[in-house]
């Protein structure tokens, strides 16, 4: 793809490959923005790296017994989110849970990938694990886009459905429990968003470099206001952004990765966060 990017050139911007990109890449920055921001508030952010090896593993055992890599994507993802969440106080998953089951998943993930490369269709196709990794966002085909759309916007949608109780509960669980709101349900439900969010991402940027799509944004928006809806906007404003930027970088100069040019906008947006004083906390107490 990056050599069929440098023969378009100038031309990028109107080929159907740069255009599913863009809109794709849009939406799923869009949902990781909103995602990732609950996720740095309630201090999770080890969860979004676990599942990012997570999606690599059930990647790579959907192609192994020969199915689509986004059927693994999502089912990995939303089973281990579960998981990690059942186990966890509160469906909250706490460093020890995860901590635990992270060698293993990353073991499962090479013996799922050995398993495929020493199949028939994974010697025709040895790039699928490379894809998984750092993302194929410019091999997205126009059926792939409106998928990630859809999932974006159904992700978006759940989130601002469950951002009030769901803030309430991460900025004083022990109040909001004593008010009545499903803690640990919304736990649950959270951590599915993640789930879905990230093997959506997956292909835009890769599981190895999900977590800055996820972290990345969030906590420069928290760095830049400690108004929480404020926040979460701001969030979604940057992490799109930065997604614009990653993507005409890649166009620019066409030997630059996507997923890293991405990346590389994500973190100096967070950098430049330390040239200016830190946001004063208020108090975390919120009014039922």
């Amino acid at each position: 793809m990056n050599l069929y990017l440098a023969s378009a050139g100038a031309n990028a911007w109107s080929q159907p490959f740069f255009q599913h990109a863009l809109l794709a890449g849009t939406f799923i920055a869009l949902a990781a923005g909103l995602v990732g921001y609950f996720l740095v508030l309630r201090a999770q952010v080890f969860t979004g790296d676990a599942l990012s090896h997570v999606a690599f593993t059930g990647a790579m055992a959907a192609l192994a017994a020969g199915y689509d890599l986004r059927l693994g994507l999502f089912t990995a993802c939303i089973l281990v989110a579960l998981l990690l969440a059942g186990i966890g106080r509160r469906g909250k998953a706490d460093d020890v849970v995860i901590g635990s089951a992270f060698a293993w998943i990353l073991g499962l993930g090479s013996f799922f990938l050995t398993l495929y490369t020493t199949s028939a269709s994974g010697m025709n196709d040895g790039g699928a694990g490379v894809r998984v990794l750092f993302g194929s966002i410019f091999g997205l085909d126009a059926g792939q886009t409106l998928v990630a759309v859809l999932v974006a916007l159904g992700v978006g949608v759940a989130v601002m459905f469950l951002g009030r109780p769901l803030l309430f509960a991460t900025l004083d669980e022990s109040v909001a429990a004593a008010r009545g709101v499903p803690v640990k349900a919304l736990g649950l439900a959270f951590l599915v968003l993640v789930g879905i969010t990230a093997g959506e991402a997956t292909q835009a940027v890769g599981s190895l470099l999900l977590l800055g799509l996820l972290a990345a944004p969030a906590g420069a928006a928290v760095r830049l206001t400690d108004r929480p809806f404020r926040g979460l906007a701001l969030t979604a404003g940057l992490a799109v952004a930065e997604m614009w930027a990653g993507l005409a970088a890649a166009a620019w100069i066409p030997r630059c990765p996507p997923s890293f040019s991405v990346m590389a906008a994500a973190s100096l947006v967070y950098a430049a966060t330390y040239l200016r004083r830190p946001t004063t906390r208020r108090s975390r107490t919120v009014t039922a």
